[in-house]
């Protein structure tokens, strides 16, 4: 789900685990779960988008960061959808206030959505499928 948010205005914490003080062997930092459920390359490639998404809708609205309308353009919903052209109306309808031609931006987030994969929540064990 790409929301309109930035790092500079969202902290991206980590999760570390390390020993108690006091012990004596070092053991190093290991990431939490969220890396071992998800691809960490795909959340990447999610962040980089989001920031471009953000950074892509200050052009288009000519406005700072807070001041962007609240869109969701969410990428999981994109890639639900069974062709391009059912995504770029999607976005046009996300898009419908801003008076700029945004073709240019439609076409250029189709191309990089394309080839994402969705990041669906990890199932727990003996979890069924909808």
């Amino acid at each position: 789900m790409a929301a309109v948010t930035s790092p500079e205005t969202t902290p991206q914490p980590r999760v570390y685990f390390q020993t108690p003080p006091g012990t004596e062997e070092e053991v190093p930092q290991k990431q939490g779960r969220v890396t071992v459920k998800y691809d960490r390359k795909e959340l990447r490639r999610r962040l980089n988008l989001e920031e471009w998404i953000v950074s892509q809708l200050m052009n288009l609205y000519d406005c700072e960061e807070d001041e962007v309308p609240e869109l969701e353009i969410d990428v999981d919903e994109l890639l639900d959808l069974s062709s391009d052209v059912e995504r770029a109306i999607r976005v046009k309808m996300l898009l419908v206030d801003c008076y700029k031609p945004n073709d240019d931006f439609v076409a250029a987030l189709l191309e990089k959505v394309r080839g994402m994969q969705k990041l669906s929540t990890p199932q727990k064990k003996g979890e069924l499928t909808p």
